[in-house]
């Protein structure tokens, strides 16, 4: 009777401990949990009505573009701080790999230093992000996995393709998608194409690669395009069309692309800090 009583009070104790951990935020349910207090939500709708919000008469627009920010934490404040020294920059694209396993902590420590930008970001979905039940985490706090914008007569089109990472259970690319802008010209002088996997990358559905650069090739005055995803700055005209790929390097690189468009012609160069 006496180990009945005394084992009965060790649950009590330790179902009280779970109680005090659980009510001090020390434990963590789950890495992907999705109901955390603190997590925010529709982050690239939130950014994106501040960019839109900032579009004026002018025709010049400077933006950076950048990557693979995963585990490298204290390259990516270097990368903020870098960026919060200049007053020319307008936003800045994340290309994706946000995270290294796609677990909302990731997530979330990554945005508690890139929320610190002083210019609004968007953030595209990468390969790791997508790992476990990443790509509902980033779903829930960035939004929908394909998404644009327009900025002073330019249109910004981000797209997920990432087709591997989808076990090509989903259109990756998604070409009603995209043939949704091809007649969408109305106060759009050109386009820019963003996306996370180049063409013949093994991420990339390369059986769709016809299909996706026709789509590019009707574009209203397609610029170039831009992808993350290669850790490796890269120049590249894939299908010889003269559509030019530019790849940036992962944030531990310490370096970063900045563009600026004014009107029909662009220049880029990269950015070491």
């Amino acid at each position: 009777m006496k180990t009945i009583y005394w084992r009965q009070v060790g649950i009590a104790q330790f179902l009280l401990l779970v109680l005090l951990l659980a009510s001090c935020n020390l434990i963590e349910y789950h890495p992907y949990d999705l109901n955390s207090k603190n997590q925010p939500s529709n982050l690239n709708e939130t950014y994106i009505s501040r960019i839109e919000a900032l579009s004026d008469e002018k025709d010049t627009i400077r933006f950076v573009f950048m990557g693979d920010t995963q585990r490298y934490y204290d390259e990516t404040s270097d990368f903020v701080n870098s960026v919060n020294k200049r007053s020319d920059i307008d936003f800045v694209i994340h290309g994706g790999d946000i995270t290294d396993f796609g677990m909302s902590k990731e997530y979330l420590w990554i945005h508690d230093i890139m929320k610190n930008l002083k210019v609004p970001y968007v953030a595209l979905i990468g390969n790791h992000d997508v790992l476990g039940h990443g790509k509902e985490v980033y779903n829930k706090i960035y939004g929908d996995f394909n998404f644009s914008f327009k900025f002073r007569k330019t249109r910004f089109i981000c797209l997920n393709t990432n087709a591997l990472e989808f076990d090509y259970s989903t259109p990756v690319p998604d070409f009603d998608y995209m043939a949704g802008f091809l007649n969408d010209t109305a106060s759009i002088d050109r386009t820019v194409v963003v996306m996370h996997s180049p063409p013949f990358d093994d991420q990339f559905n390369n059986n769709s690669g016809s299909m996706f650069n026709y789509l590019l090739e009707h574009y209203n005055n397609l610029l170039f395009c831009l992808h993350a995803h290669r850790h490796e700055l890269s120049v590249n005209d894939y299908y010889k069309n003269g559509i030019l790929y530019y790849g940036c390097d992962d944030i531990s690189g310490r370096n970063y692309l900045l563009f600026t468009l004014v009107g029909n012609s662009y220049s880029y160069r990269v950015v070491n800090f």
